[in-house]
């Protein structure tokens, strides 16, 4: 009994918190089995039954951007019931390998590149070598993330702290959102529009991969929306959500790639901008030094 009295209240409860964002990557690693899966069963009837095939293809890709929505929340909740652990963010890393790294790779081989190039052309060969360098790129990025995230950075005054505003690189979540947004755009296999334009699309998409697998390995700084909801415009943010939320129920084929395309450029587009400002011209060098 005596035991049972000093025992801290809510100490249960305490720990079935630890559960929450756990469950939330758990739902993440899902999310990209099930899209592989789906890109597997698309891929063997997209000879026969393009139609079907298309709406397994759909599957896929909606499956990894609502893989992305359970990548975000569980690190907020791990962040806001102060439960983060050391192996939950190592089994977010590995979740993210799964479900931005290989399903998105499974996807376009079997939406595009499989069923357009023969499996001993050239091509073929081309487009696997460049599906697997974008898959080590975003491993690339997750092994960094983590690095910096365990040794911050040193500033120009000397001082350490963690950038929580900025990414360094895309994040593997977003390149794998792009890919997810254009097949979600158009889920009919490449073959159906016919062989010369099956095979121009899939050349954009070699080109397309290694820009974003560039992009995840690059220094190129990346809003983190870390910090968004913690002023006091927070009944703005969730009434920009809330609309963003219902665009993309109505109109989810159009919101999907407009929001992907607006951030994997903007990245690129303030770098550019950074690199042709005289005053910020060392400062975004001398970042990026810091950054490597």
């Amino acid at each position: 009994m005596q035991d049972e009295e000093n025992k801290p209240a809510h100490k249960g409860l305490k720990k079935g918190l630890y559960l929450i964002p756990t469950s939330f990557t758990a739902a993440n690693i899902a999310m990209g089995f099930l899209a592989v899966l789906s890109s597997v069963r698309g891929f063997q009837i997209s000879g026969l039954n393009p139609a079907q095939a298309a709406t397994y293809f759909d599957y896929a890709a909606i499956a990894i951007v609502l893989a992305m929505v359970f990548d975000t929340l569980d690190g907020r909740l791990a962040r806001m019931t102060r439960t983060a652990t050391e192996i939950g963010v190592q089994l977010d890393s590995l979740a993210d390998v799964l479900t931005f790294g290989i399903a998105p790779t499974v996807l376009v081989y079997c939406w595009g590149i499989g069923s357009t190039f023969g499996e001993k052309s050239a091509p073929h060969g081309f487009g696997v070598f460049v599906l697997f360098m974008y898959l080590m790129c975003g491993a690339f990025r997750l092994a960094r993330f983590n690095l910096q995230a365990t040794r911050p950075r040193v500033l120009l005054e000397g001082t350490t702290k963690v950038d929580k505003k900025n990414f360094v690189g895309l994040p593997i979540p977003l390149a794998a959102g792009l890919v997810a947004a254009i097949v979600h755009f158009a889920p009919l296999p490449l073959i159906s529009y016919g062989e010369d334009y099956a095979r121009f699309y899939n050349i954009l998409l070699m080109v397309l991969l290694g820009v974003l697998g560039l992009l995840m390995v690059s220094t190129i700084r990346y809003t983190s929306f870390k910090t968004a909801g913690t002023g006091k415009g927070n009944i703005y943010l969730i009434l920009f959500i809330a609309a963003i939320g219902m665009l993309v129920w109505i109109y989810s084929q159009y919101v999907l790639l407009i929001l992907a395309s607006l951030y994997v450029s903007h990245g690129i587009v303030w770098y550019l901008f950074g690199l042709l400002n005289p005053r910020k011209k060392a400062k975004q060098i001398e970042s990026n030094e810091s950054a490597v």
